[in-house]
């Protein structure tokens, strides 16, 4: 089998999707399936060995340029190719440029509308490539947003098309009216076109199908998985003891308000004021985009006007040493995101280091707990409530070593890699056998 996916690169941030889809077709290839990673927008960031090819598709500045100026919707494919060029990307997305939310509703319609957007050359410029050089038997898409595409694939090649669902709604709930709206009509007509949807949890599956009004039996289901190479061994790992002080409460995702870093802060500053938590310690990693910057400091201002300067640590963006490193000396987790997280990859990668989690009761975190055994829920947005459950495990040694001992081996040996690759594969052999629709 010959399969390209198509992921999308998140302007140099390291991003869940596309860590994932690197994890994946990683994965896939192993199992012997020929198997290309194809960057969208920009070149992909990721803490494993990025196996995408060396090329960008849709490149960010180039469909901006297009949405924006007629002109450049009829440049020479020469010109188009150095807009493309994925060292020219990486130094623009650098600059940490920021596009209004208007601009970006309007882009989001026009690529949803494939070769009837501005982007039409682009979606040729692919077609071609995957059909004259490609030559896949199927192609996977890692969100429905970049989409637009698939009616023209499925004329051009004629093989399956799957679309990854992972927080498309998170991003369309963000785009104002009435780019939602007409973003919506798009994807319905877009659907049709689509031979079945991947998710990563059975919430996301019931969640999607009523979001996208999609029939149930169109959506699959491929457990997450994620690579633990350079994590403590489940089998021999020294879990932090309760001994050891002071006590860390440990963040690791972007810093901005969906996830939840206020409420975390919160409850920080509600947990410090309680008896015997006078050693307890703040804990944060992660990526900070320049349209977050104030909101991330006006919450360390309110540390720090606690008088709590020198009991919280913020570590920045971290390579993979740093992140496993800045897990595995934490006693407890938690990303108390405000929206419905699809997946929750900072809660398995935690759960590698032999670390339990408290995550809000909403979501995909329900899921992951209850396979994993490696943590406790609270009420979403609820910063006392969050306080409760950190406390309990920081008090309760014997309780935080016997869920991160669960949660460690769960991740270890069930939630890998080669599961997630088997699983899709199983899925993938489904439609590729039988003729596309």
């Amino acid at each position: 089998m010959k399969l390209v996916y198509l992921t999308a690169g998140a302007a140099g941030m390291y991003c869940g999707s596309c860590m994932h889809d690197n994890t994946l077709a990683a994965a896939l290839a192993k199992t012997g399936i020929d198997v290309q990673l194809v960057p969208t927008y920009t070149p992909i960031r990721t803490d494993e060995h990025d196996t995408s090819v060396d090329r960008v598709f849709f490149g960010g500045v180039n469909v901006f340029l297009q949405q924006k100026f007629a002109i450049f919707r009829h440049l020479p494919s020469l010109l188009d190719r150095m807009l493309d060029q994925p060292w020219f990307l990486r130094w623009v997305t650098s600059r940490g440029l920021e596009i209004d939310p208007r601009e970006l509703g309007a882009l989001t319609v026009s690529m949803l509308r494939g070769t009837h957007g501005h982007q039409r050359k682009e979606v040729r410029r692919l077609c071609h490539w995957l059909a004259a050089s490609a030559r896949p038997d199927v192609v996977v898409t890692t969100n429905i947003l970049i989409g637009g595409c698939i009616p023209e694939i499925k004329r051009a090649l004629n093989v399956p098309v799957l679309v990854t669902l992972q927080g498309d709604d998170v991003f369309l709930d963000f785009i104002p009216e009435p780019y939602r709206r007409q973003a919506f009509e798009q994807i319905a007509n877009l659907a049709a076109s689509v031979d079945g949807f991947l998710v990563h949890s059975q919430y996301y599956a019931r969640a999607m199908s009523e979001y996208f009004g999609l029939a149930p039996e169109r959506i699959h289901r491929v457990p997450l998985g994620i690579d633990t190479q350079g994590f403590p061994d489940f089998r021999a790992a020294p879990l932090r003891k309760s001994t050891d002080k002071p006590r860390r409460i440990g963040y690791l995702a972007r810093l901005a308000p969906e996830k939840g870093l206020h409420i975390l802060v919160d409850a920080f500053l509600n947990l410090r004021q309680r008896p015997g938590c006078e050693d307890v310690q703040l804990h944060i990693a992660g990526w900070l985009g320049e349209d977050h910057r104030a909101y991330a400091e006006s919450q360390f201002a309110k540390l720090r006007a606690a008088g709590l300067d020198g009991e919280f640590h913020y570590a920045g963006t971290v390579d993979r040493k740093g992140k496993i490193d800045f897990l595995s000396d934490l006693d407890v987790f938690t990303v108390p995101a405000t929206y419905r997280d699809p997946k929750g990859l900072y809660v398995l990668e935690a759960l590698a280091a032999g670390v339990p989690v408290v995550q809000p009761s909403h979501g995909a975190f329900p899921e992951l707990v209850e396979i994993t055994g490696g943590g406790c829920l609270f009420e979403p947005g609820n910063p006392p409530a969050l306080a409760d459950q950190l406390q309990r495990l920081l008090d309760d040694p014997e309780l935080r070593i016997a869920l991160a001992t669960a949660g460690q081996q769960a991740v270890h040996q069930r939630l890998t890699p080669r599961t997630m690759a088997e699983g899709t594969l199983e899925i993938l052999r489904k439609f590729v056998t039988c003729p596309s629709r």
